[in-house]
């Protein structure tokens, strides 16, 4: 069985829906691909396609997807939990692409999927979410629409349309460190309202959000690091630590961090190089029985 299959298959067994849905839902959750650019035949157009012209996605007020937002689903053995709201959310990871093979397919949010348009893949945003994208490498920002699911790959944040990751300049290198934030479409139209005037070069004669914003440098410095633990007590995390410093695995760190008011102590390799560097160190965890070492972008 396609692997694609075989996780259709496990997430539709997880999914307690009623027998009449069955025949609508089977098509919907095909859900997109992280494969490795270029693998399993997937990739770029085999066209030249002016990324200028085409504009971001536009924040509006949509009904939530009939099929795409089941309460918590599962695939591949992991279990997804979807958010109720996407208010206030923000993080920080890597992003893949997706293109060719499966243009035309249809979404989670059952919509056919089109790699020419402003759009996304992610886990357990309600779809659809409007989020905007910064490639932290670089600053490059845009505004996508996510009404798909996936990524399924480990180390993996969320999944752009291949126009999206143009944009921002990841079809290259494949993936890149990213923020994603989700927008309020009505705060948005608000304050899209009135045409405000600004420095930026963009052409007067181009589509409303047609070129990558560019945010101030300082904004997009990032480090990225593998976490292989977190604790709310030190010693916890220096066994930790010692017991990686037994192993051919260079920097170490213990972050120490506060969240929801409490003292955390957060054990880390790196900083790394690049996404590859982090992906292999992952791997390499994953092999001393740290399965649960993922990568984190500061």
């Amino acid at each position: 069985m396609h692997p694609r299959t075989q996780h259709l298959t496990a997430a539709l067994r997880q999914v307690a829906w009623r027998p009449l849905a069955w025949a609508l839902v089977l098509p919907l959750l095909w859900s997109c691909s992280s494969s490795p650019v270029f693998e399993g035949g997937d990739g770029a157009p085999d066209r030249v396609v002016d990324v200028s012209k085409i504009p971001d996605a536009v924040p509006r007020v949509e009904p939530l997807s009939a099929y795409g937002n089941p309460r918590q689903y599962t695939v591949a053995g992991h279990s997804y939990r979807v958010r109720s709201s996407s208010a206030g959310y923000m993080a920080r990871g890597i992003a893949s692409w997706y293109g060719t093979k499966f243009h035309g397919r249809r979404t989670s949010s059952g919509e056919p999927y089109d790699m020419y348009a402003m759009t996304a893949a992610h886990r357990t945003l309600p779809l659809p979410t409007f989020v905007r994208v910064t490639n932290l490498d670089n600053g490059r920002s845009v505004i996508v629409k996510v009404n798909d699911r996936g990524p399924f790959v480990k180390n993996r944040l969320i999944d752009l349309s291949y126009v999206a990751a143009k944009k921002l300049g990841v079809i290259a290198t494949g993936t890149a460190p990213v923020e994603v934030r989700a927008i309020d479409p009505r705060q948005h139209q608000e304050a899209h309202a009135t045409p405000i005037a600004t420095t930026e070069s963009v052409s007067s004669s181009a589509p409303p959000g047609s070129q990558p914003r560019l945010i101030p440098a300082v904004a997009h410095d990032s480090r990225i690091y593998v976490q292989v633990g977190a604790f709310s007590d030190r010693q916890n995390a220096e066994r930790l630590r010692n017991r990686l410093a037994r192993m051919p695995i260079r920097p170490i760190e213990i972050q120490q961090a506060t969240s929801k008011q409490r003292l955390i102590y957060r054990v880390r390799v790196g900083p790394l190089d690049s996404v590859s560097d982090a992906d292999r160190m992952s791997d390499v965890l994953a092999k001393h029985g740290l399965a649960s070492a993922h990568i984190v972008v500061d």
